[in-house]
């Protein structure tokens, strides 16, 4: 009796170490072991491209032939280990449009953020980010413009691009917000093409010109740096429903030496699935730097077409 005893314990033991290794998901059917997630990497991706096309032909309304492409693409990814975490994020916009032979662009962002943060407690923690913004092409000023020309060249990639290396405190009340505080936040204006030089005259009629000053950055030069400056980030990524969900950012940079002309930038993606792989994305971008413009700028796009939607986030 005493060896059937020993084992059963022994069988026990056994069943119990293996436990220790894996999920054990049963059914009617049949037992599966699951090897447990031990995994500190979420990631998540969101592409989508939209497409409209218009001909006419005799058509006594009138018309213009038209076709327009546009693709958007949020990504991230996090990781996270006991205090420390690292989250990653690339918003990219891309679109163009073509009426009566000629192409426009219609859609154009880069937007990288990394974080890497450190908890102190429960809702705060310490962070040094990474902040990058510029455009994938060229881009053209098509009104406005002096007799005979058609378009006018004002940007490109990396003219202007920024990066901004800011450290600080963060607060994080849950998983889908963020505001984070920095009071020391240098950021790198780059101009790697002077070609976009320009001035504007009293009729607002832009005319190049080689030793103007654009996007801060100084004649002669092709990177403006200010090093004392503070910088303010909201994000927040949540679904508003089943089938909705908003990817909002808010930042505000604020040099030291010229407080009156803080720099403010809102993004903003709204995306609506009609079915798994069709949806409507509204995209919104509003920004004010009176290196720029001394007027607010908008970019709003609106599309349906097709999405990819794929995610390892774990649901809290």
């Amino acid at each position: 009796m005493k060896h059937y005893v020993y084992l059963l314990l022994g069988w026990l033991a056994c069943q119990s170490a293996q436990a220790q290794d894996s999920t054990i998901v049963a059914n009617f059917k049949d037992t599966v072991a699951v090897k447990p997630d031990t995994s500190y990497w979420q990631r998540s991706f969101s592409g989508g491209i939209n497409f409209n096309q218009a001909s006419f032909n005799n058509w006594t309304g009138g018309g213009v032939n038209s076709v327009a492409l546009g693709a958007v693409v949020a990504a991230r990814a996090l990781y996270e280990k006991e205090r420390w975490s690292w989250d990653n994020t690339a918003d990219l916009q891309l679109g163009f449009v073509t009426q009566a032979g000629l192409t426009r662009k219609a859609a154009d962002q880069i937007l990288l953020n990394s974080v890497a943060g450190y908890k102190i407690s429960p809702k705060w923690d310490m962070f040094g980010s990474g902040t990058f913004t510029s455009f994938f092409t060229s881009g053209y000023r098509y009104t406005g413009l002096a007799p005979g020309q058609t378009q006018f060249k004002v940007a490109n990639f990396l003219a202007p691009g920024q990066l901004t290396i800011a450290w600080g405190l963060a607060y994080k009340p849950n998983g889908w917000f963020a505001l984070r505080v920095s009071p020391f936040a240098p950021r790198f204006t780059f101009l790697a093409d002077q070609s976009v030089r320009f001035r504007e005259g009293a009729d607002k009629i832009p005319v190049r010109d080689p030793n103007a000053t654009v996007y801060g950055v100084e004649p002669g030069r092709s990177i403006r740096t200010e090093w004392l400056a503070l910088q303010l980030q909201a994000a927040l990524t949540r679904n508003l429903s089943e089938n909705v969900s908003i990817n909002a950012k808010y930042l505000l940079f604020a040099n030291y030496k010229t407080l009156n002309a803080i720099d403010h930038r809102i993004d903003i993606i709204l995306t609506a699935k009609v079915s798994r792989y069709i949806s409507t994305t509204l995209g919104i971008i509003a920004l004010f730097d009176k290196d720029f413009s001394s007027d607010w700028q908008l970019q709003q796009t609106l599309g349906i077409g097709l999405v990819y939607n794929v995610t390892t986030f774990r649901k809290k």
